[in-house]
Formats: structure tokens, sequence, C-alpha cells
């Protein structure tokens, strides 16, 4: 299991799935407004709202949701979100970017800054661990698309610069400035994504033994939990044989 995202596994190894589900809505729900704040409030002139719609709806959000995120921003209604962006290291010595969308970064910080230290971590000055990283777009499809050869030649067509397969998803990544482009060229090959963001993408990954991988998922849920996080990322690997004795 990769370090970008795959939240889906881990999700689906723990319980109360309402509780998760209604959490996951929240947040699409923040990032929806906000993207709407931040441009058009049409989905298809403004890339980044119609990245969080197009995200929403793979989650299987109610459209009444949506429309009322988009809504509340057409309005002014709601709080003002502000980014914000967190780095620091995990268990292990494993690099993690944590991204928020916060309305009181004083308990963001904090509550980031808890989960760090109570789960073999710690929270590190900004530019601390993102020099691993590169800044790149993302887009994500279904392993239900097609096998690896057929994503990979949709993706070289619409101009990607990289392909990551596995049996459940495909992950093509592309420069920031072509990313809608690219996106847009492969969901006449491929339909709609599951997700188009940017992404923080590690230069080097980190393999984590057992033990480190389960202070570190456990420190991931606890990030993931909160409100304010959007997202993490993180340069570790977690082998499939340990996965399976964490599962």
């Amino acid at each position: 299991m990769a370090g970008h995202s795959k939240f889906k596994n881990i999700m689906h190894r723990k319980g109360a799935q309402d509780k998760k589900r209604s959490a996951m809505f929240s947040k699409l729900s923040r990032e929806i407004t906000v993207a709407a704040k931040m441009g058009m409030p049409d989905p298809d002139m403004n890339p980044r709202l119609r990245a969080a719609v197009n995200a929403a709806k793979a989650q299987s959000m109610p459209k009444d949701n949506i429309q009322r995120a988009i809504d509340k921003a057409t309005k002014g209604e709601g709080d003002n979100y502000e980014e914000v962006r967190y780095e620091g290291y995990g268990p292990g010595g494993v690099a993690l970017i944590v991204e928020a969308l916060t309305d009181n970064r004083n308990r963001t910080a904090t509550n980031v800054r808890t989960a760090f230290s109570k789960n073999g971590g710690n929270l590190g000055a900004s530019g601390a661990v993102s020099h691993g990283f590169e800044r790149l777009g993302l887009i994500e499809y279904p392993g239900k698309v097609g096998d690896e050869e057929k994503v990979l030649e949709a993706a070289i067509e619409a101009g990607a610069d990289d392909v990551e397969s596995d049996e459940d998803s495909h992950s093509i990544w592309v420069s920031v400035d072509s990313l809608h482009d690219v996106a847009r060229e492969l969901e006449k090959v491929l339909g709609e994504a599951e997700g188009v963001k940017l992404a923080w993408k590690p230069t080097l990954k980190t393999e984590v033994d057992e033990g480190t991988a389960a202070t570190l998922l456990k420190l991931i849920d606890t990030l993931d939990d909160d409100d304010d996080v959007q997202t993490v990322w993180g340069n570790y690997e977690i082998p499939d044989d340990v996965m399976e004795k964490l599962g």
C-alpha cells in the first residue's frame, strides 16, 4: 500500500462506517464550498469545483448535498475556511504532509500536533519534509475501468507523465498545469475520474515494518478523523504481507 491517500483500505479495516461516511461528506462539502467561493460556482467554469464535485459523486454523495454546498458559497453563507499545511515525521521517520481547511488555525494546529505526539511522531516547521515530495496533479480511477495497458495507453495519449496501477486502482500523475486538460481527455476514454486533485508525490519511499506500520496507520486514522484535515500524504510503503497481518 503506497502512501498516497489510499484511505479506502484503512476505512474498510475500521468499523463505524456510518460515522466515517458522515465525516467524509462533511469534508467533501467543505471543499466544494471553498472551491465555489474561490471561482465561479459553475463546475464547468471552475476546475477545482469540478474536481470537488466529481470526488463527491465518486463517494455517492447525494446531489442535494452537493448543491447545498455550492449554494452556501454563492449566498456567502457558512464559515470562511483557509487552507493550511502541516509537515512532520511519523513513526520510523516517515515523512507526512497534512492538508487542512480550517476556520480556526489554533484549534487545527493543536489537534494535528497532539495527533503526531501521541502516535510516535513530531510536527516540524513549514518545509520540513515537502522538499522530499513533488507537487503534481493526480487523477484517480478505480481498477474496474480497465487493465493496466488500457489505462497506460489512454494516459500517454492524454499527455500524462506517469501511471501507477494495482488491482484496485489506477493513479495517473501529471504536471500541475496540465491536470484539468489531461483529466478532460481521459474522461472521453475512461469516463469520469474518482478523483482529480493536486497532490504530493514522494521522490523516495520508506518501507515500514509491522510495528511501525501499526502506529503509523493509527496516526493517519487520528488525523483523518479530524474534521479540519482534508488529506494526509506520506512517503511510506507498507508491504502487502504486513497489511494482511494488520488487516
